[in-house]
């Protein structure tokens, strides 16, 4: 299941940054659980050769947020966020760091 999440926050921080092609066979594949076999022959791609993409894709990914720290710094936030919702009480306080936390994760 982490392994799901990993993959999709990384898609969602940095999908854009693949080209529409390898945008589209990973979604597919990962996300709409297309088999390998299935891909390539909706792709015309050799099942070895999707196989490859979405490797390299995942390595292109997990490359930008080492460099960018995307992910980190937005965890880091939520989790902030979360603990400032525990120390203000007030329904106004409550309120707004719901609307944050809403803002976050959409």
């Amino acid at each position: 299941m982490d392994h799901i999440v990993e993959k999709t926050l990384l898609f969602d921080f940095y999908g854009d940054l693949l080209t529409e092609h390898r945008k589209e066979i990973y979604e597919a594949v990962v996300f709409n659980d297309m088999t390998l076999s299935e891909a390539a022959e909706e792709f015309s791609i050799s099942r070895q050769g999707i196989h490859d993409l979405i490797r390299r894709c995942d390595e292109a990914m997990e490359s930008y947020e080492d460099k960018l720290h995307m992910i980190a710094r937005y965890r880091m936030i939520r989790d902030k966020v979360r603990k400032l919702k525990t120390l203000m009480p007030s329904e106004e306080a409550q309120q707004l760091i719901g609307s944050i936390l809403d803002d976050l994760d959409s």
